[in-house]
Parts: structure tokens; C-alpha cells; sequence
């Protein structure tokens, strides 16, 4: 099993400003070059701690390390998903099972949107 992923934070699909006015520019700035950042940083330092703690054969200090893998793993990851869901342009009505239940619940995807 790779101890390190060598995780790295993707760049946007789009412009800083391309979400405007939904999402400003300073806030996706900050939640991809910060934030995302962070649990990009997270992983990379846990994933060293658990090498190091395995290394050492100190498993005590394993369950801790496998829980920043996790956490921050997970947050890097979900994040990657969220940048490459968002569109400048919208993603339009949705379909399927989606579009049924919006329409049972709110009578139809402009009620919906309110």
C-alpha cells in the first residue's frame, strides 16, 4: 500500500470570478486557495505521520494518523468533486428521479427555485 498520495490542489476549471454574482470572487479566492489548501496540507502531513508512526513501529500512534488521513483525505477529495460540479453557466433543469421528487415536493422546478 503507497503511504504518501503526493496530494496536490487542482487548479479551478474556471475564472476566480466566473461564479459572480453566486459565489464572489474573494470567497471561491479564499475556499479553493486556503481552505482546500488546508486539506491538502492536512493530508500530505498526515499521511507523513502515519509512514513515520508505522516506521517506528509506534501503532499506537496509527489510529490517530489514519483519522487525519480520513478527515482531510475526504475534505481534499469532496472538494475536488465540488469545483468540477460548479459551472459558470449552470448545469440547467435536472432530470431523472431528481426532477420527479422537486416536482412531487414543490409542484415544479420553478416552484422549487422559489
Amino acid at each position: 500500500m503507497a503511504e504518501h498520495s503526493d496530494p496536490e490542489l487542482p487548479p479551478l476549471p474556471y475564472d476566480y470570478d466566473a461564479l459572480e454574482p453566486h459565489i464572489s470572487e474573494q470567497v471561491l479566492t479564499w475556499h479553493h486557495d486556503t481552505h482546500h489548501q488546508g486539506y491538502v496540507n492536512g493530508l500530505a502531513s498526515a499521511e507523513e505521520k502515519l509512514a513515520n508512526a508505522r516506521e517506528s513501529g509506534d501503532y499506537s500512534a496509527t489510529a490517530g494518523a489514519l483519522g487525519n488521513v480520513t478527515h482531510n483525505g475526504c475534505g481534499h477529495y469532496l472538494h475536488t468533486l465540488f469545483w468540477d460540479n460548479m459551472d459558470p453557466n449552470g448545469g440547467g433543469e435536472p432530470d431523472g428521479d431528481l426532477r420527479a421528487r422537486i416536482e412531487e415536493d414543490f409542484g415544479s422546478y420553478e416552484g422549487w427555485k422559489g
